[in-house]
């Protein structure tokens, strides 16, 4: 390939993602001897790097011809891009409004495995105010969104994942009880979870199937968080700002 390597790449990501690329342009002869003159690497090199994605589901071989192709994994990564995208599209007003009707920091979440993902932000005009989150990423239990997000999974799903033994969660019972709570009130309110005095109110958004698909997510400090505050301001306007994304996506409530 010509395109020029930098300095702090890693030669045999590069390679990787050069076979992908190929192979995305649709050559009729993906064969490994193409792939590897075109590469401009050893046959056994190449073939390496073509396991491991075979592995992984990104190339699939065509046993009779023995040429390569993209695998269904490629599909399934660009189908969570175009979604993170569409959710994002329509998420960001209605964080922006919340942002600025409480001058709360607000963030869109969604979950990856058993971790947060914090998306997006909207900051608030606040002096004090938690540090930027956008790409950390924090294990379920331990914020408001996380808990959200799992409280409105199915009760199969969530006795499957309280039944597999989690060391990090001290108490699972406990924890469940909580999500049945959440479950209940439509809304999850967390205290230090996510740092010494920082409190995070997250509401879980469905689509049209009534799937999650995520949660917004409003942090704030304690001390601007007070349970009078949270009760009658904040938790009704993030109630409202969820239904009204989830409509975005096409859900109705029954």
């Amino acid at each position: 390939m010509d395109r020029e390597k930098s300095s702090y790449s890693v030669q045999t990501v590069e390679n990787a993602l050069d076979i992908l690329e190929t192979l995305a342009e649709e050559v009729p002869d993906g064969n490994l001897p193409h792939l590897a003159k075109k590469l401009g690497i050893s046959r056994n090199k190449t073939f390496r790097l073509l396991a491991t994605l075979e592995s992984r589901g990104l190339v699939e071989k065509e046993e009779w011809s023995g040429n390569y192709r993209l695998g269904v994994s490629t599909v399934e990564l660009a189908q969570r891009f175009l979604k993170n995208i569409s959710l994002l599209k329509h998420a960001h007003p209605v964080m922006e409004m919340l942002a600025r009707k409480h001058d709360e920091a607000v963030y869109m979440t969604v979950l990856r495995g058993s971790e947060v993902l914090f998306l997006d932000m909207v900051d608030c005009d606040q002096q004090i105010k938690a540090a930027p989150l956008v790409g950390k990423r924090f294990p379920f239990f331990t914020n408001a969104a996380g808990k959200a997000i799992k409280a409105m999974e199915s009760r199969d799903l969530l006795s499957k994942s309280f039944n597999r033994r989690n060391k990090d969660i001290a108490d699972l019972s406990g924890l469940e009880a909580e999500l049945n709570s959440i479950r209940e009130k439509g809304i999850a309110v967390e205290s230090g979870g996510l740092g010494e005095g920082i409190v995070s109110v997250a509401v879980a958004v469905r689509d049209y199937a009534g799937k999650v698909v995520g949660a917004i997510t409003m942090l704030g400090p304690s001390f601007r968080m007070a349970a009078s505050r949270l009760e009658n301001e904040i938790i009704p306007s993030m109630l409202d700002g969820a239904e009204m994304l989830s409509m975005k996506f096409g859900y109705a409530r029954m």
